[in-house]
Order: C-alpha cells, then sequence, then structure tokens
C-alpha cells in the first residue's frame, strides 16, 4: 500500500473521532512505528513510498481513534528544547506551561552567580530541566507527589544530565520542606493541579487518561495553589520571584489569594493565545 494512501485513512479515522490534529497525528504515529523523522515521512510521501506491513501503524491510529493520547503511543512528550519519556500516570506537558515556564528561566538568569530555583509538581520533570539545562549554572530541586509518575521522572532527569534534584512526598508536610533552602530560593514555579474537583475538562484525554492528582484542585480549583503560595513564602530569599500556571478564568483568585499571604508585585502573564495563564509575584524584602 501507498504510504500516502495509508496515512489518508489514518488521517479519516482520527478526524472522524473528533482528533482536530488528525493529520499531524496520522504522520506522527507512522514516522514513530518506521523510526523515522516527520521530515524524513515527509520526503517518502513525495517519492510515493510503498509499505508492505501496516498493521503497526493502524493498530496505533486506531488506539489514538480512542483517544489515547499521542504522547502515550509513543512514549514521547516534547517541551522547549526537550524530549521527555511520558506514559500512563505522568502529565504530560503542554505547550501553554513552555510560556510560563520562560517567566521562571529569565528571572534565574537574572541573578548572578548560582541562582537556586524549585519546581513545585514536577510531573514529567518538564519545567525543572528546562530551568537546569537552559540555565546551566542554577541549582534546582524538584518536588512530586505522585509515585506514579517518579520511575519516568527519574528517567527524564537521568537523561538530561541528573541536573535536577529530585524529593517524592507531599509538598502539604511541613516536615517535609526542603529545611535547608529555606529563605535561600531565588525562583519557585509551579504548575499545580488547578481543575476544580466539580469541573469536567473539555479534552476526553485529560479526561480519561491524566492522572487525577495532577489535574483537580478541590472545589475552587485552589487548594494545591495556597499550599504553593505558603512553601514559596518559606523557600525564597526576600525579592524571590514566584510564578504559577492556572486556568485562564482564575486570575483574578489567584492575585486574591497572593495579596492575602503579603506577595507584592503581583502580575498576570498571558499565553500565546492571549489568555490569562500565569501569575507572578515578589516576596516582600
Amino acid at each position: 500500500m501507498l504510504l500516502a494512501d495509508l496515512l489518508a485513512r489514518g488521517t479519516a479515522l482520527l478526524a472522524a473521532a473528533g482528533i482536530e490534529s488528525a493529520q499531524v497525528d496520522a504522520e506522527l504515529l507512522a514516522a514513530h512505528v518506521l523510526g523515522i523523522s516527520r521530515g524524513e515521512l515527509q520526503s517518502k510521501l513525495i517519492a510515493e513510498f510503498e509499505i508492505d506491513n501496516t498493521s503497526g501503524i493502524e493498530e496505533l491510529m486506531q488506539k489514538r481513534s480512542e483517544r489515547i493520547p499521542l504522547q502515550h503511543l509513543t512514549g514521547v512528550g516534547f517541551f522547549r528544547n526537550l524530549s521527555l519519556q511520558v506514559g500512563p500516570g505522568v502529565f504530560i506537558p503542554r505547550p501553554e506551561t513552555e510560556v510560563v515556564t520562560e517567566l521562571a528561566i529569565q528571572a534565574l538568569r537574572a541573578v548572578p552567580d548560582e541562582p537556586i530555583a524549585v519546581d513545585l509538581c514536577t510531573g514529567s520533570g518538564a519545567i525543572a530541566i528546562s530551568m537546569a539545562t537552559e540555565v546551566p549554572n542554577s541549582k534546582v530541586f524538584a518536588w512530586e507527589l505522585n509515585p506514579a509518575s517518579e520511575n519516568l521522572l527519574r528517567r527524564n532527569i537521568s537523561a538530561n544530565g541528573d541536573a535536577v534534584e529530585l524529593v517524592m512526598g507531599d509538598i502539604s508536610q511541613e516536615h517535609q520542606l526542603f529545611a535547608e533552602l529555606a529563605g535561600r530560593v531565588d525562583v519557585v514555579i509551579s504548575n499545580p493541579p488547578y481543575i476544580p474537583s466539580g469541573a469536567i475538562p473539555v479534552d476526553v484525554e485529560v479526561q480519561l487518561h491524566e492522572p487525577k492528582l495532577a489535574l483537580y484542585g478541590g472545589a475552587d480549583g485552589m487548594d494545591i495553589m495556597k499550599i504553593v503560595s505558603r512553601r514559596a513564602l518559606q523557600l525564597l530569599k526576600p525579592g524571590g520571584f514566584l510564578v504559577v500556571e492556572h486556568a485562564d478564568s482564575q486570575a483574578k483568585i489567584v492575585a486574591d489569594l497572593f495579596q492575602s499571604d503579603g506577595w507584592t508585585k503581583i502580575s498576570d502573564h498571558q499565553d500565546l493565545t492571549g489568555r490569562d495563564r500565569a501569575t507572578t509575584a515578589y516576596k516582600a524584602f
């Protein structure tokens, strides 16, 4: 069968399942099975490449049509300059979080000598590893609660130079604070669970396959955000910088929380689609 015909069938299957990126996903799945890049796949399409055994590609396309995340099928999630291992139990890094991470990276770069950063609720390690690799003079610590993510998280850290120190535990527990870091940290970043417990995520993939610990943050979505605010105040030095990701509808509630906790210079930031995606603040001197 011509590769082009196989991809046309796969694209139609995925589109019928309601997947907006049907053609891209079909091409990425085919490239994954063939062990080539998407660019190389495009070259084979131009050359009218024929494929003898289509079963592997068709199997993955069928699974994708069942709304299993693309990244779970390929085992890879891309984030900024990173290629990360992802799978069931690990929150898949999102493009919008790249913009939030940039705020932390710019703040780290502005600190002389060896800045210290902490990523709370690190998930796949995407944020922490990005900071460590893009600001190589920094010292980065990461904190994660979900034991289902630990194996792949440690692999991602190891594959990127072991530049992140990981602590598994519950940030709501006082005794698990990085005691040696209290008052010494320059930047704290977090993409905490912020979906209200009664809300249903729009994306089917999120509903069915993302770890619940990474999604839901209590009745108003702010349970973990409140803990992040308290922990960041303990960790940061005076004048230290905090950045958090949240839903576009939560900018005001996050700003009000930070104001009540005593943060200064509170600002909201938009993602590339113009939605309020992040809030930053500074610890008072």
